[in-house]
């Protein structure tokens, strides 16, 4: 350590790049690939040889773990249409090809068992009359999307769905699973003060309102027993409120704490806890950046059909003086931090969770790309790990980077534009900012841009 209080890239290198381990499971390096993927697979559901690229090169680009994307435990839970499911034990073979694939590259593999609940943007031909599985009836206050209040059997059945999906995660051979208990998905629908009016015992008080994921933990327990990785996604603090004043806030810092503590379990609950915020997707605080308007203009007008207020949305965007009003009222709700968003909100869950089981690591989510923000980061106790998705998207091969220097150079950064995100709605997911590739030319950076985006694609060779 310097006079001056900053550490070398060495110091921070051996911090970041030295092996984390659970109660079940070791990593290499601190640095995980966040849940993000695109609509890579078949429309039913089963996997397709584009994920299994996806996947190879974050492996291979050097993270030591990947969390998979949003993975239905039911087509009913589904968010986006031509997303990989594990709702049935024929879905098992593709999800070891992933592994195997990956686990060449000495990098562990976490499913996120996920369920969508009322936060549906496109549930395909199957959903067509459903409404989404919820704690709520009222439908969500971002796009109106419509939900119904699960009854017991439903919920029940649901319990099972992830207990399940869990198990075929661990016949595939994968390391673990993530239960998604953040960013508005039906977890969050159940957990949030905000949102979950139910006067039953799965509502009410904040234990109550846990009682739903406490159970799902349970019986995952009963599937995989205690020598099976399980993690829980959760928002530090909900922000309910961020596009309407008047909307209740949802949980705050305190109620997390006390969710987390119960879902230890007396020890026979969750390993780690991955902190992220906002109580729906996209939320200015997640995954925090701008909003690409004319990006948001093209590719929105899809949802038009799915939501009672989404017709109003898409005037607004694609409005000239509304969109830039919007896009200035998400950037100030977001707040002026992006790299590291979260923090504060891990080192509270860390250290309250330290003095009940120090064995529970914490990962935190929020635009890492920069080695001294990692290292310093884990240093300060604030977590064990980060988890990264679009600096990844960026720069495939960031952990390597990252190795040597203290981030990408200036003009290969992430630049949080978000521009990924709005696109896949309706195109291949992949980095969709020219100025980050080569070209002398707009038109030549385009191209390469595209040429990467596709590169997914490739088919696989044949013998």
């Amino acid at each position: 350590m310097y006079p001056d209080g900053e550490y070398s890239h060495e110091d921070n290198a051996s911090v970041i790049f030295r092996p984390l381990k659970f109660r079940a499971l070791e990593v290499k390096n601190r640095l995980f690939r966040s849940n993000i993927s695109g609509m890579f697979d078949e429309y039913n559901g089963h996997g397709g040889n584009a994920r299994l690229n996806w996947e190879e090169k974050f492996a291979r680009g050097g993270v030591g773990c990947i969390i998979s994307s949003f993975t239905p435990v039911a087509v009913r839970g589904r968010i986006l249409v031509r997303y990989a499911m594990i709702d049935n034990d024929n879905k098992i073979p593709f999800w070891r090809a992933v592994g195997e694939r990956v686990h060449a590259h000495d990098c562990r593999f976490i499913m996120q068992l996920s369920h969508s609940g009322r936060q549906q943007d496109f549930g395909g031909v199957e959903n067509l009359y459903n409404k989404g599985l919820s704690s709520t009836s009222k439908s969500d206050y971002f796009h109106g999307l419509l939900s119904q209040a699960m009854t017991k059997p439903e919920i029940a059945e649901v319990i099972e769905q992830f207990a399940q999906g869990a198990r075929r995660a661990r016949e595939a051979g994968l390391d673990g699973v993530e239960l998604h208990g953040a960013n508005g998905y039906l977890i969050t629908q159940f957990l949030s003060s905000g949102i979950n009016d139910r006067t039953d015992e799965y509502g009410g008080n904040w234990e109550g309102r846990a009682r739903f994921v406490l159970e799902i933990v349970r019986a995952i327990r009963r599937e995989v027993g205690q020598d099976f990785h399980l993690q829980m996604k959760i928002n530090g603090v909900d922000h309910n409120d961020w596009l309407y004043p008047w909307i209740p806030k949802g949980n705050t810092l305190d109620e997390t704490i006390k969710i987390c503590t119960l879902l230890l379990d007396g020890g026979k609950g969750v390993d780690a806890f991955h902190v992220s915020s906002g109580s729906t997707f996209p939320h200015p605080r997640n995954p925090p950046g701008d909003l690409p308007m004319r990006d948001l203009e093209r590719c929105y007008d899809g949802m038009i059909s799915q939501g009672t207020r989404t017709r109003f949305n898409y005037a607004i965007f694609t409005n000239p003086l509304g969109s830039r009003l919007f896009r200035h009222w998400w950037r100030w709700r977001r707040g002026k931090v992006i790299e590291g968003i979260n923090l504060d909100y891990a080192r509270a869950i860390a250290d309250a969770i330290a003095d009940i089981d120090p064995s529970i690591k914490v990962l935190c989510t929020g635009g890492f790309q920069h080695a001294d923000k990692i290292a310093g980061a884990i240093r300060s106790g604030a977590c064990d790990a980060v988890s990264m998705a679009r600096p990844l998207i960026a720069n495939n091969d960031l952990p390597k980077i990252l190795a040597r220097e203290n981030g990408p150079e200036p003009r290969r950064e992430c630049t949080y534009c978000n521009k990924c995100l709005i696109n896949d709605l309706e195109n291949p997911l992949g980095c969709y900012e020219p100025s980050r590739f080569d070209g002398d030319s707009f038109e030549e950076r385009h191209q390469r841009m595209i040429a990467e985006v596709m590169s997914v694609f490739e088919p696989p060779a044949f013998h």
